[in-house]
């Protein structure tokens, strides 16, 4: 199937290692893995459940059995057992009101899966014979308020949608790839870790992809990005998005949630060798895996205009344990020379809009500029325009509050009436007139420049007009 293990390395050409389960050495420390670690050697006296009635005979039997288990024994005793296994598990969750011992059952479920991927299989037959969801018990669990319990949780359904033969789907797959949006949102989440490991794991196929890109994912991971996080969280949200950029079509989207930036700035900011490795390789992929020529070229420019040129050639100077990382730094500092050559003003001018990253860079303040190109920002239904607006009014950084000022006006003088017409139209007048009041001066002054030129227009068109009127014939008069 299309994006499960292997598939998904022969369908996109990558062999994505097994971060996940291989003695990252965040996954000792993570804050859900020395809780499990604690949880696991405080061992549950399942005598008073069976004297209360809270569990029965057979769940009894079978969970003193298998907590003293290991090795062969445990294996031969779910091979025999494996539909009391499901059932025993399935009923301590429900049926248990005490949060310890819930979490010293979740962590047996999650050894018992660790310990042999296939077993999996074990909570998938119970439910298809069942005939019930597989899924709903566990979901269900993820509304529960303490933050052990579902996140180990979502770690078993991480485990379980990806290591199973039927992939997880429909309002399944919804909440649980809304949930662990939502946690990534959840300020100063203790968990965050855990939370980036099973996005890590589900974004490796396919299908997860595209649904995690439905639930708006792909904007919460580049805004966690932007803020500041410790190294780890850096590589394990970067990570998602590589493993993303394997696919085509999100390689192509990817930049118009201007992650490009972010990931140069991570790169400007971080020594540690396998966030600098993870970041590399998605602007690698950015550059690799899109089909479509012209959103390579743009994605190349956007890197130029993010200086990522000038960090490649730092990084380049670096000794790497990491053999790949020195390919992949020279194979972009190869393309994004290539691109620099190409590259026109115009084309820089566009990817510094479509960054939103605005600064008082030459090519604003040239007149050829703007007598030149004025007109292109009319194109692709005025794309760049309404990026200019809409940072007028979303943005709260005077500098570039103060540029989309100068820029607009500039637009107003040099593209002839129609100008001042498009922006009218395009609500842009309104938005500029109300920064006349800004508290900063620079902006205030700017608005009051870029007002001006719509005022100017106003008094050239009158004025061409009178001058029309005035070199008009006169009238013949009638003869009397």
């Amino acid at each position: 199937m299309a994006g499960k293990g292997g598939g998904d390395e022969v369908k996109f050409g990558v062999n994505i290692p097994d971060e996940i389960e291989k003695g990252d050495l965040m996954a000792a420390t993570s804050h859900l893995q020395q809780l499990a670690n604690d949880y696991r050697a405080q061992r549950v006296n399942w005598q008073p459940y069976l004297h209360s009635q809270m569990i029965s005979q057979e769940d009894y039997n079978f969970i003193v059995a298998f907590d003293t288990a290991s090795g062969k024994s445990k294996e031969q005793m779910l091979g025999e057992q494996s539909q009391q296994c499901a059932k025993t598990f399935l009923n301590l969750m429900s049926h248990v009101s005490k949060n310890q011992t819930i979490y010293y059952v979740l962590v047996l479920i999650d050894d018992m899966f660790q310990e042999n991927r296939t077993r999996v299989e074990i909570f998938k037959e119970y439910a298809r014979k069942k005939k019930e969801s597989a899924w709903a018990p566990f979901i269900n669990m993820l509304n529960n308020t303490d933050g052990f319990i579902t996140n180990m949780v979502s770690r078993l359904l991480a485990k379980m949608a990806c290591w199973s033969t039927d992939l997880m789907d429909g309002s399944d797959l919804h909440f649980y790839l809304s949930w662990l949006k939502d946690q990534l949102k959840l300020p100063e989440n203790e968990y965050i870790q855990s939370v980036g490991r099973c996005l890590q794991m589900m974004l490796r196929i396919d299908e997860y992809r595209f649904a995690f890109v439905a639930v708006d994912g792909i904007s919460t991971l580049v805004s966690v990005l932007s803020g500041r996080h410790n190294f780890q969280i850096q590589y394990q949200l970067t990570f998602c998005i590589w493993v993303l950029t394997f696919n085509p079509i999100l390689a192509e989207k990817m930049n118009k949630f201007n992650i490009i930036p972010i990931l140069a700035d991570i790169l400007s900011d971080n020594v540690k060798e396998k966030v600098i490795r993870i970041v590399v390789a998605v602007l690698r992929n950015l550059i690799e895996k899109p089909e479509d020529v012209q959103i390579c070229k743009d994605h190349c420019i956007a890197m130029v205009q993010a200086r990522v040129l000038k960090h490649l050639d730092l990084l380049s100077q670096r000794k790497f344990e990491d053999e790949d990382i020195e390919a992949d730094i020279k194979y972009l500092a190869d393309k994004l020379n290539e691109s620099v050559q190409d590259l026109s003003s115009f084309d820089e001018y566009a990817s510094e809009i479509k960054s939103g990253r605005l600064e008082w860079s030459p090519v604003h303040k040239s007149t050829k500029f703007w007598r030149e190109n004025a007109p292109k920002l009319c194109d692709k239904n005025y794309e760049l325009l309404k990026i200019l607006i809409n940072l007028l009014q979303t943005c709260k950084d005077p500098q570039i509050l103060s540029v989309a000022c100068y820029d607009i006006g500039e637009f107003v003088h040099h593209y002839s009436v129609r100008g001042k017409t498009v922006i009218e139209q395009l609500g842009g007048k309104q938005v500029v007139m109300a920064l006349l009041t800004h508290e900063d001066s620079s902006v205030k002054y700017e608005a009051l420049l870029c007002v001006q030129k719509f005022m100017v227009h106003n008094w050239e068109y009158l004025g061409k007009q009178l001058e029309k009127e005035t070199k008009a014939p006169a009238p013949n008069k009638a003869v009397a």
